[in-house]
């Protein structure tokens, strides 16, 4: 029977995994079949796709795109790769969404951010030590390659402002607000609303504190505006912004742009 193996047609006369392992692996390999990790007993069968990457590698291109669709189904994952979101703010909320985001194979991620990192960053945003003073544009841009290599990501390193907001963001399906500042929030909904009525924005409002993960919630405010959050409890003495629950209303954005990308956007 016909296999494809590591990427080439195979005329494959043997039975299981182990077989295809002991005669062209090293002993140490994990199995990807079809796109799922396959036991030692997995028997192969006429045009299965199957690949042997050592644990310590990246797999191909090609292996990485078929576990995806598999995991995802193609009709999913074509419209998750295919789509193009931007993230406006790279602290707590959207260095975490970028990370979802990446993880789920988005195609195209836009980040943008107008600071470095500091010390105060490393209790909720996804930042590590050896980033400390680095633009955190450059520095999520690493970390997402570093997970998906294969995604094209842009960045911005730069204040948005009303004026500069329709022209840095045209080409954008998806825009994730996840500023700190309410002034800012407020302007970038506001400007993408009425200025480019067609784009999608995802905001957040409402995330400080702990204990009450249930109330952040996702909410459809119209057609193209959404708010995750509970809306209510903003950072103050005795409720500061704490990684769980930044990272759970995150989730909830990143989560609703992966439902707006398979589900409404055509």
């Amino acid at each position: 029977m016909k296999i494809v193996f590591n990427g080439k047609h195979l005329n494959w006369t043997g039975g299981t995994v182990t077989e295809l392992r002991r005669l062209y692996g090293a002993g140490q390999e994990i199995a990807i079949i079809n796109g799922f990790a396959a036991d030692e007993d997995t028997a192969l069968n006429e045009g299965d796709e199957v690949y042997l990457i050592p644990k310590d590698r990246l797999p191909p291109k090609a292996a990485l795109e078929a576990m995806m669709c598999s995991r995802h189904t193609p009709r999913v994952h074509e419209k998750v790769h295919a789509g193009r979101v931007a993230i406006c703010g790279l602290g707590g909320l959207g260095s975490n969404a970028a990370v979802y985001l990446a993880r789920t194979g988005v195609g195209h991620l836009h980040l943008i951010d107008f600071d470095t990192v500091d010390a105060s960053n490393l209790n909720r945003q996804s930042y590590m030590v050896r980033d400390l003073g680095q633009r955190k544009t450059d520095a999520l841009a690493r970390q997402l390659r570093d997970i998906n290599p294969f995604i094209d990501v842009q960045t911005s390193f730069v204040r948005l402002t009303e004026e500069n907001v329709p022209e840095i963001l045209k080409d954008e399906q998806i825009i994730c607000e996840a500023f700190d500042n309410p002034d800012a929030k407020t302007m970038l909904v506001h400007t993408v609303l009425e200025k480019m009525p067609d784009t999608y924005i995802v905001s957040a409002s409402g995330m400080a504190g702990y204990g009450d993960s249930n109330r952040i919630q996702t909410k459809k405010i119209t057609d193209h505006f959404y708010i995750c959050g509970d809306q209510t409890k903003n950072a103050c003495p005795g409720r500061g912004l704490m990684a769980p629950r930044v990272a759970i209303c995150a989730a909830h954005e990143a989560n609703l742009i992966v439902e707006l990308l398979v589900d409404v956007l055509k």
